[in-house]
């Protein structure tokens, strides 16, 4: 694979593109799943395929968007869901849990809509779902280039703010952290995230690349940047490695990503209780 790309333009796509999924999702899976909100990935990742839907109904109707990239009808759908989930939040104050639920099912009804009215299934849709090394255009890879920027430089800005806000709402509120915007901006990061990372991963895969990772390092951190910072290197062993298992196996990454994922899951988890283990008979003897 290493010969190949540096031959083929669309090996370069995928792996860059890949690479920089692998910083960013495990980055905003982090605080993600320590606010308790692991599934409004899954919710902003069943809108983003409402909008392939619309896009690729569009493209069949409407010759006059022939051209129009999916993408970009994906990440103006799942922004729309996410202010959305927002605005729900507000209405169920004491419930504010449901915002997800209601978008996830709303998300797949009119997807499945617009499917069919799109005459099915077909190629395209198929590597959005699971992911494809070809599909990831040249343009794509600027596109998550300038996200990825765009996320890390709002990560740093405003990393003390999300801290707080994750682990303790009422006391940033105390301490004048305006969370309404900061929570709002933090959303719509994850919506393009995940939006911008559907034809590396697939969009049904996407939530697990942000939160498995994620789940490893929480099995062996000792505090939160270091969270942080084996997140982000389980993040992109999974993608390297699962771009070098489908390109080989001829099979969509989206699948080969995630199971590399669960193994290191799997091995955290094992490490974790090797360690503890030995820490019991070390304390014994």
């Amino acid at each position: 694979m290493i010969e190949s790309f540096f031959q083929y333009e669309f090996l370069q796509n995928a792996a860059i593109t890949g690479m920089l999924i692998g910083i960013v999702a495990p980055l905003l899976g982090v605080f993600i799943v320590v606010r308790r909100l692991s599934l409004i990935a899954d919710a902003l990742s069943h809108i983003t395929l409402t909008g392939i839907a619309a896009s690729l109904l569009l493209e069949k109707k409407v010759s006059a968007v022939q051209d129009l990239n999916p993408v970009y009808m994906g990440m103006v759908f799942s922004v729309g869901g996410a202010i959305l989930i927002e605005k729900l939040r507000k209405v169920y104050k004491h419930y504010e849990e449901l915002a997800i639920p209601i978008i996830l099912s709303g998300g797949i009804g009119l997807g499945v809509l617009l499917i069919s009215l799109a005459d099915g299934f077909n190629t395209d849709l198929f590597s959005y779902l699971f992911g494809s090394v070809t599909a990831v255009s040249r343009s794509n890879m600027w596109t998550v280039l300038i996200i990825t920027l765009v996320v890390l430089t709002i990560v740093i800005l405003f990393y003390k703010e999300l801290f707080v806000l994750s682990f303790d709402e009422e006391h940033a509120s105390i301490s004048g952290v305006n969370g309404k915007w900061i929570h709002l901006l933090f959303i719509v990061m994850v919506a393009l995230v995940i939006a911008s990372a559907m034809q590396v991963v697939g969009i049904l895969l996407v939530s697990a690349l942000m939160t498995l990772p994620v789940a490893a390092a929480l099995r062996i951190a000792a505090s939160f940047k270091q969270t942080i910072g084996l997140s982000i290197a389980f993040g992109e062993l999974s993608v390297i490695l699962g771009l070098y298992a489908s390109y080989h196996l001829s099979v969509p990454p989206g699948g080969t990503i995630v199971l590399t994922a669960i193994i290191i899951l799997i091995m955290a988890m094992l490490y974790k209780k090797v360690r503890n283990q030995l820490y019991i008979k070390g304390e014994t003897v």
